[in-house]
């Protein structure tokens, strides 16, 4: 069962979410899809022909970064931004996945922003060099990722979800490359409180898995 048994609307005809299935901010996008029980078709890029520079892609995201949704008449880039309008749009009940007080409101944003900084730029990176083989030294950004998993282990001392007690967005936004940090030698066994959150994430009804296989070289926002 998902959440959107009770929704007010459903989109007239299914969204259509342009991406590569191997990025963790196109994962998210279709995880929230999934909780929110909305119809919705992928459109798989390839990126390592360069499917997101072509100048159709680019008219829908100059930044040409996946993931991209196509809603009616709405198009909308970035993944958070994507989160936010789907919730606000969709969401039986949006208060349960973005506080409505200022203080719960805050920290589901303050992890948006860990979402596109530290984890992007420690165990997606990580990753990435890893399913890629980058010719670069990932010393430096296996370290920045261990950081952060320090610090969400500590946030995680005490309370089930990133943002409060409840899962939010903010589980929705980070919980990919975390989860997949393994795969660019980013360990997680010394982190329990972390792996317990993870399990919990993945309880959700609607969870869908992150596929392993790169499918194209991901670009993404």
């Amino acid at each position: 069962m998902t959440e959107n048994t009770t929704a007010a609307r459903v989109p007239a005809q299914p969204i259509q979410l342009y991406g590569n299935a191997i990025s963790g901010h196109v994962h998210r996008v279709r995880f929230f899809l999934t909780v929110l029980g909305l119809p919705f078709e992928i459109v798989e890029l390839n990126l390592r022909q360069r499917e997101h520079r072509t100048p159709e892609f680019l008219a829908r995201n100059p930044f040409g970064q996946v993931p991209v949704i196509e809603d009616g008449d709405v198009t909308l880039a970035d993944s958070n931004a994507i989160l936010v309008y789907l919730n606000e749009r969709y969401a039986a009940d949006p208060a349960r996945w973005m506080p409505r007080d200022p203080v719960g409101a805050a920290r589901v944003q303050r992890w948006f922003s860990v979402a596109a900084g530290p984890l992007a730029f420690g165990p997606a990176a990580a990753r990435v060099m890893a399913l890629f083989g980058l010719d670069t030294d990932p010393t430096e950004t296996v370290k920045r990722s261990h950081a952060l998993l320090a610090v969400m282990e500590t946030c995680l001392t005490g309370q089930a979800f990133l943002a409060g007690p409840s899962a939010t967005l903010a589980d929705i936004a980070n919980y990919a490359y975390v989860a997949h940090a393994p795969e660019g030698s980013v360990s997680l066994d010394a982190y329990p409180q972390l792996r317990a959150w993870l399990a919990r994430v993945e309880a959700l009804p609607g969870f869908v898995p992150m596929v392993r296989t790169p499918v194209g070289l991901a670009a993404v926002a």
